[in-house]
């Protein structure tokens, strides 16, 4: 069995961030699964899972970044 897949809305339940924050902040790392949007549909339309896996690496770095931020404003 591969690794767990979450959807849009659990990531953002588990940030406590919008589900167009999430939207935005995965639709193009590596390793997110894209499944929209559809042919013919009329509106844009996107489905997206992203693995737990990369759910981690993104906020690990997210981390690092905020670490690396509040150094050079103490400075």
């Amino acid at each position: 069995m591969g690794e767990k897949l979450l959807t849009v809305a659990e990531v953002a339940t588990m940030l406590n961030i919008s589900r167009d924050t999430v939207r935005r902040m995965f639709i193009t790392e590596p390793g997110v699964i894209n499944v929209g949007p559809s042919h013919g549909a009329s509106r844009r339309y996107r489905v997206l899972r992203i693995p737990l896996g990369v759910l981690n690496r993104v906020m690990a770095a997210r981390e690092i970044n905020h670490a690396e931020q509040a150094g050079r404003t103490e400075q």
